[in-house]
């Protein structure tokens, strides 16, 4: 990854964060809470990733086999990172993570694929950011592959911006803060 990368210069935002309700496009009710270190809330997430569609997984993640989900999960809902959950009911329907990296945090988003194409992402990166702001953090990229523009339409909508498209992944970043406390 980069190591000069570049955000921009305005503050995006505000989001709103978590806990956050809607109806979802299909008409499910669906909750956005920020991961609660339950036990509960780790089963469904662990079952949420062993359901996740192969054709889904992008840079090697979520990983495909529960030993090594259940790792991965360990990394990511540990130490400093933030973690939001799309709940339908009891079922962990999305998730995604701020992971701190320096001086800013790097973004990954997930919803398994009986949930797509219902803003279901759109209010969890929303909802994260939210989290995030709220949380002091300044700075937030993400990787994407170019190839996938449903994402980078996504990401550009919410106010993420290309900050290096040289590789066959593109990076984009957004600013939640300027370091200035008020």
């Amino acid at each position: 990854m980069s190591a000069n990368r570049r955000f921009p210069d305005t503050v995006a935002g505000p989001f709103e964060s978590p806990p956050v309700r809607f109806t979802d496009g299909a008409g499910r009710e669906i909750e956005i809470r920020a991961y609660d270190g339950s036990d509960r809330e780790y089963e469904a997430l662990a079952s949420m990733y062993d359901e996740f569609d192969p054709a889904d997984r992008a840079q090697g993640i979520p990983p495909s086999d529960e030993r090594r989900i259940r790792e991965w999960l360990d990394n990511i809902l540990g130490g400093d990172c933030l973690n939001v959950i799309a709940w339908d009911g009891e079922t962990a329907a999305g998730h995604a993570t701020l992971v701190p990296d320096g001086d800013a945090s790097e973004l990954a988003i997930f919803v398994l694929q009986a949930y797509q194409e219902a803003g279901i992402g759109t209010r969890l990166m929303k909802a994260l950011l939210g989290y995030g702001a709220e949380s002091g953090v300044e700075k937030v990229w993400l990787t994407v592959e170019r190839w996938n523009q449903p994402a980078v339409g996504l990401y550009k909508k919410i106010g993420f911006e290309i900050s290096d498209s040289e590789s066959f992944e593109m990076e984009m970043a957004i600013r939640l803060g300027d370091g200035e406390s008020g």
